[in-house]
């Protein structure tokens, strides 16, 4: 039995608690009482067989966004992308800031710039991204952390963000950015942390010489073995 359209397919990385069905739902009752808005979208049927703990976890979630009206936080609910379901129960509450972090998410839809155009504060950090969709260019962003991933590349479109303020990069696997000033000039960036990086000789000291309009943060730069000549 396929998930219904409103939910999407992967809404979570939920495994099998155990049950025959192999659905990740608990047949015990572990994932506690339906929400009304499970109920609305399908009601208990769908609930017993395809809503398991994650996917409750979920729409709690989102339950939670449209009482406060601005946070939506849907860290830690083991997501390997952003489920169709989410954009369908937000769809009437203009979020500012959303919680993406502790997930398994690899990339991050454009429509996701579409659905959720005002918020000002977005956590993608400890995922496994290595991309950012060129849309987020069109967000008033003014907060963006991706820290805890697998980039490999400081993403350009984070220089195409109109206000955005603080970028929080650290903990990558990001061993080069465009060092032209041209190509890293904002001005509206005020904060860059790239420490825990493994950038390249030639990429660190170009950024520490670089002029820039804002802070960088690096870690200090251990020399390696082989670039000792002496020994």
């Amino acid at each position: 039995m396929r998930p219904p359209s409103q939910f999407g397919n992967d809404i979570t990385n939920t495994t099998s608690n155990g049950n025959n069905d192999g659905d990740g739902f608990d047949p015990n009752g572990g994932g506690g009482a339906i929400p009304p808005s499970i109920a609305h979208l399908g009601g208990t049927l769908i609930c017993a067989r395809l809503a398991g703990n994650g996917v409750i976890r979920v729409v709690r979630r989102c339950d939670d966004a449209k009482e406060n009206g601005t946070n939506l936080d849907l860290s830690e609910c083991q997501l390997m992308q952003v489920p169709d379901a989410v954009y369908h129960l937000m769809r009437n509450t203009e979020l500012k800031t959303c919680d993406l972090s502790c997930n398994v998410i690899k990339k991050i839809p454009p429509k996701f710039a579409v659905k959720f155009s005002l918020i000002t504060d977005l956590n993608l950090s400890h995922n496994q991204m290595s991309k950012l969709p060129d849309e987020l260019a069109d967000l008033a962003l003014e907060r963006l952390d991706i820290s805890f991933n697998n980039f490999t590349t400081l993403p350009q479109v984070v220089f195409k963000m109109p206000k955005l303020r603080h970028l929080a990069a650290n903990n990558n696997s990001i061993i080069e950015v465009d060092s032209d000033e041209k190509a890293i000039k904002s001005e509206s960036l005020e904060y860059v942390d790239l420490r825990s990086n493994p950038l390249t000789p030639q990429c660190y000291e170009r950024l520490q010489g670089a002029r820039l309009h804002f802070h960088l943060e690096l870690s200090p730069r251990v020399q390696e073995d082989w670039e000792d000549l002496t020994i």
